[in-house]
């Protein structure tokens, strides 16, 4: 660095030749200028809408420099906050903006370039973006239609939501108008990826006949915030019949473990013909016959049923009894109830008059099943009092007794007359 001088020489066949020309100047250290971040990566940005990244510029050399000229070799990639020219003296700094704006959707690159006065080079920063679509959401179908659907029946069809947009799109709330018409199966709020869909239902259930309009209502932050869904559905007024059951429980009291009850109950057609095609009991302890399925009930007509209860242990027990039928109502429905009661136990208590014989030690009871057979005996051991109680009889069955002494001869007397004894029933 310094001041420098010299002389340049021109020769020529002029009378003036050779011509001087004093050249004199001074040397000084040049503007070096940088930028921070030295490339900028957008990321994925909505088509039509602007995002901005901070750039700065530092004059690091000892010679003011000035910036004559910004320029972007992509459209979609600009900068704001830079006035031309501008001056940066050494060791200054200043920021702007460099921004991306979609225009469609697509990645998208570029360079933007400053020209600096004096300077053949030009400080460059690469530029990358991707442009995409806002979310959007469409429906499959675009309409439900439900037709020839019986009043106090219902129909559903599934309805999808896909977003076709290339960003997120949040559903925040659902809503249906409309007679008859509900809404099942969508949780609010469901966040759907681009390309990503949810399926829902739509009920028609028609309380009177007719034709019937209205919508379901998709709201979320998509670029269609209100996503519509015409709903339309025809309703028959066909009479169809009701069943029912009387009396509705059924209850068929104490019976014995072991044993079984029951009990009749009546299934009543009304308002138009039912066809009942089985019966479902909740319970093995309950059966149900006195049907052949199936079974057709004019309007008014009954059909007479018997409801068996055979308990396997103590204690109360309730049941469902489902009759599966074309009614309106079905399925039908009757409740069965029943106590099981542990069964008695019996014994058969036996005395007699002790012998007069001498040298008596004790005696031997026999027994007989019914009015005829052989009598068997039952003690297992001599009995030494004149009584003895028989714990192993059964229920319903009639037995025949009889006794004889035994001395100390081991002599047996001839038995006694025979006595009867009538076990109860279960």
């Amino acid at each position: 660095m310094g001041s420098v001088t010299g002389n340049l020489a021109l020769s020529s066949d002029a009378s003036s030749s050779p011509l001087n020309i004093v050249l004199t100047g001074t040397a000084v250290a040049s503007g070096s200028l940088s930028g921070n971040p030295t490339s900028f990566l957008f990321g994925n940005v909505l088509v039509g809408s602007l995002q901005t990244q901070t750039e700065t510029l530092n004059n690091s050399g000892s010679q003011s420099l000035t910036i004559t000229q910004v320029s972007s070799t992509a459209a979609a990639f600009g900068f704001t906050g830079l006035t031309l020219p501008m001056t940066l003296a050494p060791s200054q700094s200043t920021t702007f903006g460099v921004t991306f704006q979609p225009t469609a959707a697509g990645a998208a690159s570029g360079i933007l370039s400053l020209a600096i006065s004096g300077s053949s080079t030009t400080l460059d920063f690469a530029l990358s973006g991707t442009g995409v679509l806002p979310a959007a959401l469409a429906a499959t179908p675009a309409s439900l239609s439900f037709t020839g659907v019986q009043v106090g029946k219902s129909q559903t069809q599934t309805e999808t939501v896909q977003n076709t947009g290339g960003s997120s799109a949040t559903i925040s709330q659902d809503s249906v108008s409309g007679n008859g018409f509900t809404i099942s199966g969508l949780t609010t709020p469901v966040t759907l990826a681009p390309g990503q869909s949810t399926t829902f239902s739509v009920t028609f259930a028609p309380q009177s006949p007719g034709s019937f309009t209205g919508s379901a209502s998709i709201y979320s932050n998509a670029s269609d915030p209100n996503l519509n869904i015409p709903l339309s559905g025809s309703a028959s007024g066909q009479s169809q019949g009701q069943l029912s059951v009387s009396p509705s429980t059924i209850g068929v009291g104490n019976v014995t473990v072991g044993t079984s009850g029951t009990q009749t109950a009546t299934l009543n057609a009304a308002g138009a013909s039912v066809t009942v095609s089985g019966v479902s009991v909740g319970s093995a302890e309950f059966s149900i016959s006195g049907l052949t399925f199936p079974v057709t009930l004019s309007a008014g007509q009954s059909a007479n049923f018997t409801v068996t209860f055979a308990p396997q242990s103590s204690g109360f027990a309730s049941v469902s009894a489902s009759f599966a039928s074309s009614a309106l109502n079905a399925p039908a429905v009757a409740t069965l109830t029943g106590t099981g009661i542990a069964a008695p136990v019996h014994d058969v208590n036996l005395s007699w008059t002790a012998s007069t014989s001498p040298n008596i030690i004790g005696y031997n009871v026999y027994r007989r099943t019914g009015a005829a057979g052989k009598f068997t005996q039952i003690n297992a051991v001599l009995d030494a009092t004149t009584s003895y109680t028989d714990s192993s009889v059964v229920d319903g069955q009639t037995y025949f007794y009889e006794t004889t002494a035994v001395n100390s001869g081991n002599e047996e007397s001839a038995p006694s007359s025979p006595v009867e004894a009538v076990i109860p029933g279960p």
